[in-house]
């Protein structure tokens, strides 16, 4: 972990650091700048105007990336007394609502956790949210975020702008035991064939080839999509939502046949749709499945030795393979950014633009560094004691040419649902077809926008 100046002489222990700031915060920053032979005093005069900064979010605040931020935000308000940072945890359930209500009194707090997307779209087009591509470019940190994360949050606004930060990163992709690859003399496939080819191999020798959360539904999804991306390109489920392209598309009933075929094969293992996701991270975690298609929000399960019994130094990692005739590439992955944070543009002020400034040019190293988390904010200096997996992912985010959405990222609720439900259905019977399946997810989505007027 980097020591520097300002950031340290202000820290303290991560776990105590928000209690004490809490209860010690005007004794303790009078004390602690006396210690360090004194300060300007322009720091330690109480100023005539304060600036409230209040965080709305249904994360907790010592967890993740609210703890992050609100260490950070309490280091610059030791420098500035004028600036005040608050933090309000509302519940998931009523996060949504609260913003919807406070933007319609134009009453906004600074900052705000919301779902990127189309909920975000109705602040976006009331003006009520500040565009951060804009506003990070005009304070000269433009380069801080990773433009694969940008461009992500563009798409989910429809290429609007940017108006939410990626305060965490995930991309996707297939994770596999290297001591059964070598076992049985298995390489990295670079195709979906050559990956199928190892699967059987793996099913012959006695191993089931995939681990996969039958149960939980959206894993299954998950792979239609990643076969889909890699034969119709990156922005494939963008033109499904734009009308562009259907569900009944050739390469889509190819996506949703590979994936049944690899069902019905038995490389889900025998009882796919009775398995959560618990339980599939312990099928590769425990070596009795040699591949799991996941995200990257796994890796403190991979990084956990009282989990990991394979040993993290045995899970590999590969992009989603080539498909025939198709126009995905190896460097395109599918990319989410969690649960996203925005700011309020009528909020905005000289004074909040120099506390972001302050705040998000330190918070992807802080959150490495602390936290191990991967985010859509470029990292000056990954930690030596960051383990090789994390480092991996962060490398890997950092060649990502493009971002793919995933399969529902676009769909209504009964669209999600459909694609969910009918998905168990796909890899465990013949008798249902891809057409059937796509077919019906399609007619949904056509009533979708013909309800939206679309």
């Amino acid at each position: 972990m980097r020591h520097t100046g300002r950031r340290r002489l202000f820290r303290l222990p991560a776990r105590l650091a928000l209690p004490v700031f809490r209860l010690a915060l005007p004794w303790f920053s009078a004390l602690l700048l006396a210690s360090c032979g004194g300060a300007p005093a322009a720091v330690l005069a109480p100023a005539d105007h304060a600036t409230t900064i209040l965080y709305l979010s249904s994360n907790k605040e010592d967890e993740g990336s609210s703890r992050i931020i609100s260490e950070l935000a309490l280091e610059y308000q030791y420098a500035h007394p004028s600036v005040r940072y608050k933090f309000e945890n509302v519940s998931e359930s009523d996060l949504s609502p609260r913003v919807q209500l406070l933007a319609a009194s134009n009453d906004l707090p600074v900052l705000f956790s919301y779902q990127s997307g189309k909920p975000l779209l109705d602040l976006i087009d009331s003006n009520a949210a500040l565009d951060l591509k804009r506003t990070f470019a005009e304070l000269g940190m433009a380069d801080s975020l990773n433009p694969a994360a940008v461009e992500l949050l563009e798409a989910y606004a429809e290429g609007k702008g940017l108006y939410a930060l990626p305060l965490e990163m995930n991309i996707e992709g297939f994770w596999y035991n290297k001591t059964l690859f070598a076992k049985y003399g298995l390489h990295e496939p670079r195709t979906w064939d050559e990956m199928l080819e190892a699967a059987e191999t793996l099913k012959r020798e006695g191993a089931q080839p995939f681990a996969v959360a039958g149960k939980e539904k959206w894993p299954i999804t998950r792979l239609i999509n990643a076969y889909a991306i890699r034969k119709l390109g990156v922005d494939a489920m963008e033109k499904v939502d734009k009308g562009e392209l259907s569900l009944a598309d050739p390469g889509f009933v190819e996506a949703a046949d590979a994936v049944q075929q690899m069902g019905l094969q038995g490389y889900f293992g025998s009882r796919v749709n009775t398995i959560d996701m618990g339980t599939s991270v312990n099928l590769f975690l425990e070596g009795k499945a040699a591949m799991f298609y996941m995200g990257s929000w796994q890796l403190r399960a991979f990084n956990d030795p009282a989990q990991n019994k394979i040993g993290a130094d045995n899970v590999g990692f590969f992009s989603i393979p080539l498909v025939r005739d198709g126009l995905g590439q190896l460097d395109e992955y599918p990319v989410n950014a969690g649960l996203t944070t925005s700011f309020s543009k009528s909020a905005y002020t000289a004074e909040v633009g120099d506390w972001m400034k302050y705040v998000f040019e330190r918070y992807g190293d802080r959150a490495m560094s602390e936290l191990g988390m991967v985010t859509g904010f470029n990292v000056k200096e990954v930690p030596e004691d960051a383990p090789p997996l994390t480092r991996m992912v962060q490398t890997k985010i950092g060649e990502v040419k493009k971002g793919a959405l995933w399969f529902e990222a676009r769909f209504s609720t009964k669209a999600q649902l459909l694609a969910w439900d009918n998905a168990q259905l796909l890899v465990t019977s013949a008798a249902y077809s891809p057409k059937d399946y796509l077919g019906e997810l399609q007619r949904q989505l056509d009533a979708d926008r013909t309800a939206e007027g679309r």
